[in-house]
């Protein structure tokens, strides 16, 4: 399916939008902290003194606002973007629920306007797509089998990696914590338009899984959903690396003693990176073209009958 010219318009216009919100906390944050290096280090995991201010914003909003970037430079590049609008506008949907029963009247603003907006990237996919006005009109290309397969892989591994740090987690917390890791309980302590860990464990995972699916299937909304779920995974690797890297080798006075390495994590966080990375390399690429239709035979003359009547 290709989408319309006045869907794609729209589409860009409110994905547009979609990264400006995250855009303008993640500005109100550098004003505050007053040093991009102290809010990576908020985003990657640090957490300051309770003297200094606290962020608003998480790694999310900034990899979010990435997301919504990109699929507004897609719909106004490409008529085959309703595969990105769909995938934006669903994840969006998804990390953005739990902020309906946020506290503050900020978040709870955002989290309303991003999940309007997220919905009308969704409804702008639907709505705006149609078929192709003729055979020779180019529709979304399949990706390749090879990668395709390998960056299946990758994600679904990492699906895998996901669910069982989650569940190692709820197992070894008592149950009303290990419920409010989910809802955002008040023994959940985040930013403010922090998504609760367990509901993003939970959503990452379905990403995922479903990218994943989708790769093992060739299918031909691969690319632009799996690019997200890849850039997903290298901004969480890279982000986890960073913070156990800070922890284990930079000299901080905060720390008087660094806790023993977590070799798991560490290992789990690298794998994270990495496959990420791999992910956006193997589907990057262009896929393959379909095949050009064969031309028609025409139907063969029969014979003339022999002998030949008269008058033939």
């Amino acid at each position: 399916m290709t989408v319309t010219r006045p869907a794609r318009l729209t589409g860009a216009a409110l994905a547009a939008v979609l990264a400006l919100v995250p855009f303008v906390w993640i500005l109100r944050d550098l004003a505050a902290l007053g040093s991009p290096g102290d809010l990576f280090r908020y985003w990657a995991g640090d957490r300051f003194p309770l003297s200094r201010p606290r962020a608003a914003t998480t790694l999310l909003d900034p990899l979010l606002c990435a997301a919504a970037a990109g699929t507004a430079l897609a719909a106004l590049r490409s008529r085959h973007a309703a595969a990105a609008l769909a995938a934006t506008g669903a994840v969006t949907l998804a990390v953005r629920l739990p902020g309906l029963w946020s506290h503050g009247t900020g978040p709870l603003v955002t989290a309303l306007a991003e999940l309007a907006l997220a919905t009308g990237l969704l409804g702008t996919a639907l709505a705006g797509r149609r078929p192709p006005a003729g055979p020779d009109e180019p529709v979304p290309t399949r990706p390749r089998p090879g990668p395709a397969a390998a960056a299946g892989l990758l994600l679904a591994f990492a699906a895998l990696l996901l669910a069982v740090w989650e569940v190692d987690r709820a197992v070894r917390l008592a149950p009303r914590f290990a419920v409010d890791r989910f809802t955002g309980g008040r023994s959940v302590l985040g930013a403010a338009l922090g998504v609760p860990p367990g509901w993003l464990a939970l959503v990452l995972v379905a990403l995922y899984l479903t990218a994943a699916v989708s790769a093992f299937a060739a299918a031909r909304h691969t690319r632009p959903l799996g690019l997200l779920a890849g850039g997903l995974l290298l901004g969480f690797g890279l982000a986890e690396v960073a913070r156990t890297a800070r922890l284990h080798l930079h000299y901080d006075v905060r720390y008087v003693m660094a806790p023993e390495l977590d070799l798991p994590n560490l290992a789990t966080a690298l794998y994270g990176a990495l496959a990420g990375a791999a992910v956006l390399a193997l589907l990057a690429g262009r896929g393959v073209p379909d095949a050009a239709p064969a031309p028609r035979v025409p139907a063969a003359t029969p014979p003339p009958p022999y002998p030949r009547p008269p008058g033939w």
